[in-house]
């Protein structure tokens, strides 16, 4: 709970009546303010959302009717030649890779980690901006700038890689690949500057959560999202710069004769995938652990109860961060690795489901018998819970190696994943979007609308993925472009058919969502300071928060999911008083 004292400084430096006349460049392209920052990676990402999804459905499309031209856009599917004379189908290969990338580096990473962190993180722990604004700011047009790179891969000569996102060596590697390295080259370049961005944009967060909390913001007052992005960022700046060395060795082997990763030149291709998912599980925790701080507070303010355990979540999100660089190696069971090894890492694998169950039953303990009220953002936000169990549950199926080396590289995995990421980060994020909506835009999206759009994103999610691990035990292998060559996956084409169906509903269901924004950034219903009732610092300001955000710097004497008078822990309502000289006075 917090509270801000009527005998509180004034924040000189960023204070709230300072307005100033700018123009369109500085106020919406080139500006220092965090929360407009936040909002360009809000809508960014969501425009590389409807890119990726809809390489998605071509994916989809292509597995469900094999050969079919593509409605509207026609067949993007063509053969190519690959190294060996063998032909492959290069443009389904390519559909995978880019709509994998794009996901991963320019939907949900921007969306949790940019728009969110940027917007959410000075308002909740009191302070009137990041740390380093410009640098803020940079690292949103290297972002940019790494998304029209990877965007360029699609017309240069050969096209985009096909490599899977990846990119395992030896095939990305060889620069007869695909006849020419360029699009792989600029796939390496786009992860090498998008590398960059993040680990910009993780400084600010570290240095500004260290530095610039309020008076009186403990570590353990601060809410759950800014904890889960505070863990994230450290992450990110252990993680990411192995990556983006990665990926510099791999432009080095195409285009400067090196031999990091080819064996021609006595190069080791395991060691991509070493340096790879030393990154790339620490990544699935990147993407994962905002997207749970974000659902604690949406559970904790609609069950109107304080969060349940909260040092265990705090601790909870520690451990995943820590035990997410161990555990890199159970993404390899099938490749030759020693046995011992493979071991240390499959019972690594097992440990971490723990932490993550300890925050699942502290999510359930917080809406126990708590008064629900079932609005647009507690919909998702439980059906993020949900999702993210059975990913979870999935996963610790795969952490056995006999187990794994049956279903590694089949679609077992897809489901898998794709309950962890879309059924995970995803509905999170539309979660996030619907609670915080008022507070970016001073109106509130359409409940009607949004019940809708969560309804038909839960069952067309739920009919695209599920039948996916029917289909990874039976058989059916990855990156396969026409399953009904194969004997044994016929008689599974309706199960991919389904899929297809389930996926072009979830598409078009993204449109409901796309509509209730525009109509409600027009016509929407006006938003107090604080509608849902909620306890942090940013619902303490006028929505949306002024330059600066608070007209005086808070004080806090308590932290939001903190109670010191008895029997009110279900009441979230917040009382203004009138203080001596007339400010207000906010309690709980």
């Amino acid at each position: 709970m917090t509270a801000i004292t009527a005998d509180t400084p004034v924040n000189e430096t960023h204070a709230h009546d300072e307005h100033h006349d700018v123009g369109f460049i500085k106020k919406y392209l080139w500006t220092y303010d965090h929360k407009m920052i936040g909002l360009q990676y809000l809508w960014t990402a969501l425009a590389f959302l409807f890119i990726g999804g809809g390489l998605a459905l071509g994916v989809r499309w292509q597995l469900g009717f094999p050969g079919a031209t593509i409605p509207i856009i026609g067949n993007l599917l063509p053969t190519t030649v690959a190294v060996d004379g063998s032909i492959i189908p290069g443009g389904y290969n390519m559909l995978v890779t880019m709509h994998a990338t794009i996901m991963v580096f320019f939907v949900v990473m921007p969306l949790l980690i940019g728009a969110f962190g940027n917007y959410l993180i000075p308002l909740q722990i009191g302070a009137g901006d990041m740390a380093f604004p410009l640098l803020n700011e940079l690292s949103y047009w290297l972002y940019v700038l790494s998304g029209v790179i990877l965007m360029a891969a699609f017309f240069v000569p050969g096209g985009a890689p096909g490599t899977g996102w990846t990119g395992y060596a030896p095939l990305s590697s060889v620069a007869a690949y695909n006849g020419t390295p360029m699009g792989q080259g600029l796939w390496g370049i786009a992860l090498f500057v998008n590398g960059l961005s993040s680990i910009a944009g993780a400084t600010n967060y570290v240095t500004t959560i260290v530095n610039m909390r309020a008076p009186g913001m403990k570590m353990f007052r601060m809410p759950l999202p800014v904890w889960s992005l505070f863990i994230t960022a450290i992450l990110l700046i252990l993680a990411v710069p192995v990556l983006s060395a990665a990926a510099a060795m791999l432009f080095a082997d195409l285009n400067l004769g090196t031999s990091f990763f080819s064996p021609q030149g006595g190069g080791q291709p395991l060691l991509w995938q070493h340096l790879f998912w030393f990154f790339g599980h620490p990544e699935v925790y990147i993407m994962i652990l905002p997207a749970m701080g974000l659902t604690s507070e949406i559970l904790s303010v609609f069950s109107r109860k304080p969060i349940f355990g909260y040092k265990a979540m705090v601790y909870a999100m520690i451990a995943i961060g820590f035990l997410g660089f161990i555990v890199w190696g159970h993404h390899m069971f099938v490749s030759g690795m020693n046995l011992t090894l493979s071991a240390a890492f499959s019972v690594s694998t097992m440990v971490i489901a723990v932490p993550s169950a300890i925050k699942t039953f502290n999510w359930m303990g917080t809406i126990w018998r708590g008064s629900i009220e079932f609005t647009t953002a507690m919909c998702f936000a439980l059906a993020f819970v949900s999702m993210f169990v059975i990913g979870g549950l999935s996963g610790i199926f795969m952490a056995s190696t006999p187990v794994d080396l049956f279903v590694h590289h089949t679609y077992f995995i897809v489901a898998h994943f794709h309950y962890v990421l879309f059924g995970g980060s995803i509905f999170a994020i539309f979660g996030a979007i619907y609670f915080w909506f008022p507070k970016m835009f001073g109106r509130m999206l359409g409940e009607t609308l949004g019940k809708w759009h969560f309804f038909l994103t839960f069952v067309f999610f739920n009919l695209t993925f599920f039948p996916m691990h029917n289909l990874g035990l039976g058989g059916m292998m990855r990156r396969i472009a026409d399953p009904t060559v194969y004997d044994h996956l016929r008689q599974l084409q309706p199960l991919n058919q389904l899929c297809t169906i389930g996926a072009m509903g979830l598409g078009l269901t993204t449109f409901v969502f796309l509509w209730n924004v525009i109509s409600s950034l027009r016509n929407g219903k006006k938003a107090s300071n604080n509608p849902w009732n909620a306890n942090t610092l940013e619902w303490t300001v006028a929505s949306p928060p002024g330059h600066g955000n608070f007209p005086v710097t808070p004080v806090v004497h308590h932290g939001p999911y903190e109670y010191s008078v008895p029997g009110i822990e279900r009441d979230f309502l917040m009382q203004t008083e009138k203080a001596p000289d007339g400010a207000q006075l906010e309690s709980h």
